[in-house]
């Protein structure tokens, strides 16, 4: 399954990223924003993703870094900042989803710059990627999530509990849930990569 380059998160990422959170602690503005910069992208993605509502993304995106920076006190280190922050937009998100049931038109779409890939990134993606892409989004939001956890965030079933909130085997029951769907709905078009 092939996404685009994955940002490389390595041991001192994680901790620059506690020191970053920490001197959010002490409310310090520059760290504040650059902890938004490492994670604006990553977040606005997972979730478009999730959520399917571009109108929804940048309040939910919002809404997790205000808690970030009320909340930076509460965080105590027993699991990633990356885990952490994931966590409360998971949280952000569903709550989301479960108070916006209705279509919603999204009227500045057009004046929005959009997280979608140019017609220039599109050109060398094959007809593989399109059709697991459409078969990831047929899924539940919870299926959708371990999946975008597992795959595209390199993710451990245990690191997704702790974001999603549930045990472990849960998440392992969603993740044979979502494979088996998508093996089912690609069947014939993919080679078994699942």
């Amino acid at each position: 399954m092939e996404a685009g380059p994955r940002p490389q998160r390595s041991a001192q990422g994680g901790a620059n990223d506690a020191l970053l959170l920490a001197r959010v602690c002490d409310k310090d503005i520059r760290a504040f924003e650059e902890l938004y910069r490492r994670y604006h992208t990553r977040l606005s993605r997972f979730l478009l993703k999730l959520i399917h509502r571009p109108v929804l993304v940048e309040d939910v995106l919002n809404e997790t870094f205000i808690v970030v920076w009320d909340r930076a006190h509460t965080f105590g280190g027993a699991s990633k900042v990356s885990t952490w922050i994931f966590a409360i937009a998971y949280r952000k998100a569903m709550k989301a989803l479960r108070g916006n049931e209705e279509a919603i038109e999204d009227k500045m779409a057009e004046q929005r710059v959009s997280l979608e890939p140019t017609p220039e990134d599109e050109f060398g993606r094959q007809r593989a990627q399109t059709l697991l892409l459409k078969a990831i989004s047929e899924l539940s939001a919870e299926h959708r999530a371990v999946v975008e956890f597992t795959y595209f965030h390199e993710m451990g079933y245990r690191e997704i509990a702790q974001i999603m909130g549930c045990p472990v085997d849960t998440v392992k029951t969603r993740m044979f849930h979502a494979r088996r769907h998508l093996k089912r709905r690609l069947s014939g078009e993919l080679p078994d990569w699942i």
